[in-house]
């Protein structure tokens, strides 16, 4: 079976800070290994979910946990458009100590999403009519 040739691959992103922009990227990055016939790993978007990446106890539990799947990976890929985070680097060091492949990419920074002025007006418009109109129903009654 072909999927049991997939390499496991560990995927070093930033996580910390702009958490919400790091998921997006993280996301991209798992998005651009499955691309590539890998089978990614990204703890950091797994741990996450238990852990308190904020609480310096949690947050060492996780990169500990996360450090024993580099053992049992083909390689790291560290995907470097935002930087290289200190949780990166212990990533890094460990597989480089473990004498794994590590591969650095790039995919590019996410794309912001871009608003429609028009539509912010006509929904404050709309906003404003629906107010104008409670007002008078209450001066009415």
């Amino acid at each position: 079976m072909d999927h049991l040739k997939l390499l496991r691959v560990v995927i070093e992103s930033p996580y910390a800070g702009d958490v919400q922009r790091n998921k997006e990227y993280a996301k991209r990055c798992m998005k651009h290994s499955l691309m590539r016939n890998e089978s990614p790993y990204l703890s950091h978007l797994l741990y996450t979910q238990v852990l308190d990446d904020t609480n310096p106890i949690e947050r060492s539990q996780g990169i500990t946990a996360a450090l024993s799947w580099i053992y049992a990976s083909n390689k790291t890929a560290v995907y470097t458009d935002y930087g290289i985070s200190n949780g990166m680097q212990q990533g890094i060091n460990y597989a480089e100590k473990l004498k794994h492949t590590v591969e650095y990419r790039q995919i590019g920074k996410n794309e912001k999403v871009k608003t429609n002025k028009l539509f912010v007006w006509i929904g404050l418009g709309i906003l404003c009519l629906i107010g104008c109109l409670n007002c008078f129903l209450l001066i009415k009654n």
